[in-house]
């Protein structure tokens, strides 16, 4: 079936105007983006409105009308590096104006006899480097995780770069050595090529932006709202694929921590206060116990950390430091008076208290109450640690 060039123009005019209001759409959906999609929408209908405009640009006279609908379209391109580069908290204002203001130039001084060179070729070259700034952007990702959906996004601008940048520097050399039926087919090609990437990029992008709602959802659930820490269900997630890669080959430890008299603290100073005693043992234990601890809060005032690779030996002086450092800290103060708190730990090491996770906790948190029994604001080790 033969499909003429100006179809071809209405076919990708279509998906342009169709891409940018499924991503206005998607805008609503996601308003800690949303900033980020309305740029995109307008950066498809600015491209949309720049193709409607090449299919009259002989209307105007001498280079006018191409000047026109070529400058229209490079916005809009730039418009969608702009909407990627925002994603990632960038912006690219000064390579946008020097873009637009280098392609002016050019038209202005191209004349009418070459306008059609400058169309067919010349006009290419500010699509590949703009389409490849914006692979790049996707590809370096910043303020998006790393998703299979970004990676596509990357491969379809690059692929539109090398394509424009094809007729830019190798479709001149085969035309003249093959003549015109060449340039017409090329300019069909072009039009296909369009249409995919009025599809694929922006159905790629939007991936990008549910596959990181998705990923901040499944954070959230898993993450305890006061102190950011890990929550219960995190901490058993994570632990039990430690204990599981671990084995036999390294040692495993678990804190379990209790506050102690915590309910007091609540009821003298109020649940604000209590808050802020949860937050600052939260950040204690945290730069206590380093990196690889998997450090969660499990309840009310309970938290627990496994620590992969620490023997008993090593897993006491982690806790105790975090023990030491907490009774140490004055975590807010009411009326010029500092509240302190201290904190009741327990220490289990797997294979030597218990063979699974739950097991091990239910361990180290016996170890926590006879440190309690003690009086509290010390460290004890499950029996056979002891």
């Amino acid at each position: 079936m033969h499909v003429d060039l100006l179809t071809l123009y209405f076919l990708i005019i279509g998906t342009l105007f169709a891409s940018s209001g499924m991503i206005l759409w998607e805008s609503r959906v996601h308003p800690k983006r949303s900033k980020e999609l309305k740029i995109l929408a307008a950066g498809y209908a600015t491209l949309a409105i720049g193709c409607a405009g090449a299919t009259q640009r002989h209307a105007l006279p001498g280079v006018t009308g191409s000047a026109i609908s070529n400058l229209v379209i490079v916005t809009g391109y730039l418009l969608l590096l702009h909407g990627v580069a925002v994603l990632n908290g960038r912006r690219h204002l000064v390579f946008s104006i020097g873009v637009l203001v280098m392609l002016a130039l050019t038209w202005a001084m191209i004349g009418t006899p070459r306008q059609e060179i400058m169309w067919a070729y010349l006009s290419a070259i500010p699509i590949a480097l703009v389409s490849g700034a914006t692979s790049l952007e996707l590809l370096r990702g910043d303020g998006i995780k790393s998703l299979q959906s970004r990676h596509i996004a990357v491969i379809v601008a690059g692929i539109h770069a090398s394509f424009y940048a094809f007729r830019a520097l190798i479709l001149p050399w085969l035309v003249s050595s093959h003549g015109q039926a060449v340039q017409s087919l090329a300019s069909k090609v072009t039009m296909y090529e369009g249409v995919l990437y009025s599809v694929i990029l922006p159905m790629a992008l939007l991936r990008v932006v549910r596959d990181e709602a998705h990923r901040q959802l499944l954070q959230e659930s898993q993450t305890d709202y006061l102190t950011g820490l890990g929550n219960r269900r995190w901490f058993f997630e994570q632990g039990t694929r430690v204990i599981r890669e671990c084995g036999a080959l390294r040692p495993v430890s678990v804190l379990a921590f209790d506050l102690d008299h915590f309910k007091s603290i609540n009821d003298r100073y109020g649940h604000d206060v209590g808050d802020a005693v949860l937050k600052s043992f939260g950040d204690i234990a945290r730069g206590a116990l380093g990196p690889e601890a998997i450090l969660a809060r499990i309840g009310g005032e309970e938290f627990a950390a496994l620590l992969p690779g620490c023997d008993s030996a090593g897993a006491k002086r982690a806790g105790e430091a975090v023990v030491s450092r907490f009774a140490q800290t004055i975590s807010h103060r009411v009326d010029g008076v500092g509240v302190q708190a201290t904190v009741s730990t327990g220490l289990a090491q797997f294979g030597k208290e218990a063979s699974t996770l739950a097991d091990l906790l239910a361990a180290a948190d016996r170890a926590l109450y006879s440190a309690k029994s003690l009086g509290g604001n010390r460290l004890e080790l499950a029996r056979n640690a002891a």
